[in-house]
């Protein structure tokens, strides 16, 4: 019997536990569906890429992520202006515009106008008819040997910190660091002490 005033033991441990666990026998099927889905979507897209339309690079927010990159929503006014792009024709190259964002560093706004001249340099535009070209579409020379492409293009490269290897002397190796740190923190506590001794004592020189 247990002791004290507590409950007496009864657990319930018959429920119908195999009613309530989630399966998941149809993921290799879903794969294959996800799959097919997106080859029939790159047929119906062609020639554009798959991947959806141009991102610029952005800095995550807060003090946790601000250090790291990231494909941000859209390009903004000022950088579709200082690239030459028209803000109404970028929407119909694959440009990603936000109207409301707003450049607040000089490096990103490089960082983002090179990004566009590099695409606008790499784009190949087809003609919305076979046989009418305008102003700013593609030579049939380049529509020829155009390709779609699959996946990312024109990825974010996040900048590996580099290492610099320094041979330890025997200098480094005889350095007390602890001793130091310890030094250090006597000489602050008693600055002011001691700043105000050689005060005095320069006072009694003068006398």
């Amino acid at each position: 019997m247990v002791r004290h005033n507590n409950v007496v033991p009864n657990g319930h441990f018959k429920k119908h536990w195999q009613n309530y666990v989630r399966t998941w026998f149809n993921q290799p099927a879903r794969k294959t569906r996800r799959r097919l889905a997106r080859q029939k979507k790159a047929v119906k897209i062609f020639p554009r890429p798959t991947a959806g339309p141009l991102r610029p690079i952005v800095h995550g927010q807060t003090l946790k992520y601000n250090m790291k990159v990231r494909a941000g929503r859209g390009f903004s006014l000022e950088e579709l202006q200082a690239a030459g792009i028209p803000k109404k024709l970028a929407p119909t190259i694959g440009i990603a515009v936000d109207h409301r964002r707003r450049n607040r560093s000089l490096e990103g706004l490089q960082t983002n106008v090179q990004r566009l001249k590099t695409y606008k340099a790499k784009l190949v535009v087809f003609p919305r008819h076979a046989r009418k070209f305008k102003a700013g579409d593609s030579t049939p020379e380049e529509l020829a040997t155009a390709t779609q492409v699959h996946g990312d293009y024109m990825p974010i490269q996040r900048e590996q910190p580099t290492v610099e290897l320094v041979k330890v002397t025997d200098e480094m190796k005889s350095f007390n660091a602890y001793a130091k740190l310890r030094l250090e923190r006597t000489n602050e506590r008693h600055y002011g002490a001691r700043l105000k001794r050689a005060a005095e004592a320069e006072k009694e020189d003068k006398k």
